[in-house]
């Protein structure tokens, strides 16, 4: 199984204020174990875009922190056609194109798509390519 991890989740590693256990267990499993994770290359964007923002020390808690994660093995996945047009069928769903790219990153690895973002979760009902992990980890989770 291949873990997409969404920004929301990354974003509860450095936010006091939105700090969450299944998140910190995600951070705890990426380090562990990089080659079961995915992102696709918008993550590292998006991440530093809203640490930026509301961050006291955004740029640095991005270099210190999200940059080795990058770096370590995770599957940095880039934009291509195939995902495109996979993420074009979830924008139909309503997804923003940026969750969408999320969602079928996952379905393009049969992986699953953790993230925090309950309205993005909810457009995908059926599709079992998401996971909220405001709920529970998922089933399945890596004992690593």
């Amino acid at each position: 199984m291949v873990w997409v991890i969404d920004a929301s989740v990354a974003l509860r590693w450095f936010i006091e204020d939105e700090k969450h256990p299944n998140a910190d267990e995600v951070l705890r499993c990426v380090v562990s174990a990089p080659e079961l994770f995915a992102v696709p290359e918008l993550f590292s964007f998006e991440v530093f875009s809203v640490l930026s923002r509301i961050h006291p020390s955004g740029r640095d808690a991005f270099i210190r922190g999200v940059i080795p994660i990058l770096n370590g093995g995770i599957l940095r996945y880039p934009m291509t056609e195939k995902l495109a047009t996979r993420a074009s069928g979830f924008v139909k769903k309503g997804l923003t194109g940026y969750d969408a790219c999320y969602a079928a990153l996952a379905r393009e690895t049969k992986g699953l798509w953790l993230t925090f973002d309950a309205r993005a979760h909810a457009c995908l009902t059926g599709e079992r390519v998401s996971h909220l992990l405001t709920e529970a980890l998922p089933k399945g989770w890596p004992q690593v």
